[in-house]
């Protein structure tokens, strides 16, 4: 996901929206005091994403009243934005160590994922949805998605639309979603289903747009029930500004290729495969992908192997061009302009 997005998943601050409900989340603190007392445990990390870290301190001030008093509790300070995103430092340096916000993406008893589902309503915003979708006279088939904070009312959602005579089409993507209908900011396969049109149920856009670009086929309709904002996805401008980006960089001569240390966000063979095909591009390793961070290096565009929100959503802050690996194939003349497709993550890390 974005390491440089202010905004958390659902928060359209940015847009001049304000957030329509608030939301209470359930921390699972039984199950996290259940663990220490299983393992005996004497230091606590716990890892928040950036729009729930200012929750952190509440959430170890409640903890402290359950655990003994020699129980250390730490919390993370390092940008967190997704399940592929662990402080792997403070998970080998505590006896239990707990990730907010998302749900895992692999089989693990090193981390303790508590996906913090939203207590907001879906059926109104949803019903407001059908306003926009085909309708199932027209149209009965209808692809059904939604992110880990939602995924507690997908029963929910799909009967709601069955109700209400459309023929919901769903899937688990791969390996790297949890549960079937997910979408993630790098992977919309449990969107390749069946049907012309597709309802995402959520907050923000940055999931959606990626939807729409990867399934171009697909009318992408966005019910968003924090903000109670009914939209459809619109990629005109993101693909201008990809177009944008990769005809500033045609003329590179020096690359920088991105490998990204985070746990589940490297692609070291994709990083590999453009090394040895061009000279003058250099292996830059880091955690972190921020603007500041990648200035002081003279080069003429860079290609970033890591998390695809890192270009698509940060790409215009950085100096020089910033493009994914299929961009950088078209840049060098290896595909045709015509190729340009989304960026995605498959797979478990």
């Amino acid at each position: 996901m974005s390491q440089e997005s202010e905004y958390s998943e659902g928060d359209l601050r940015n847009t001049g929206m304000s957030l329509k409900h608030d939301r209470e989340w359930d921390y699972e603190l039984e199950r996290i005091v259940e663990a220490v007392e299983e393992k005996d445990a004497k230091k606590i990390g716990l890892q928040f994403p950036e729009g729930l870290k200012r929750r952190g301190p509440k959430v170890a001030d409640d903890l402290r009243e359950l655990v003994p008093e020699d129980v250390t509790i730490m919390l993370s300070g390092q940008p967190c934005y997704g399940a592929c995103d662990l402080d792997t430092y403070l998970m080998k340096r505590t006896d239990v160590f707990v990730h907010f916000g998302h749900s895992p993406m692999k089989d693990t008893d090193k981390v303790i994922y508590v996906p913090l589902f939203s207590n907001v309503e879906v059926t109104p915003i949803i019903e407001e949805a059908l306003e926009t979708l085909e309708p199932a006279e027209e149209t009965p088939e209808v692809g059904l998605v939604t992110t880990a904070q939602h995924m507690n009312r997908f029963e929910e959602m799909r009967d709601f639309l069955e109700d209400r005579g459309y023929d919901v089409k769903t899937r688990r993507g791969d390996d790297r979603l949890t549960h079937e209908g997910q979408v993630l900011g790098c992977n919309y396969a449990s969107a390749d289903v069946p049907a012309d049109q597709v309802l995402y149920v959520g907050g923000g856009k940055f999931h959606p747009l990626g939807l729409a670009m990867e399934h171009p086929d697909k009318h992408v309709v966005i019910a968003d029930p924090v903000n109670n904002v009914v939209t459809v996805a619109d990629t005109e401008k993101f693909m201008k500004q990809r177009y944008g980006a990769v005809h500033r960089a045609m003329d590179a001569e020096k690359w920088g290729v991105i490998f990204c240390t985070k746990i589940g966000q490297g692609r070291w063979e994709k990083a590999q495969e453009i090394l040895e095909d061009n000279d003058d591009a250099y292996l830059i390793t880091m955690d972190e992908v921020t603007p500041d961070r990648l200035r002081n290096f003279d080069m003429d565009a860079f290609v970033n192997t890591g998390c695809p929100r890192i270009t698509t959503d940060d790409g215009p802050r950085f100096h020089k061009p910033m493009l994914t690996p299929g961009e950088y194939e078209i840049a060098v003349g290896n595909e045709p302009l015509e190729n340009l497709e989304f960026d995605t993550f498959h797979g478990t890390w």
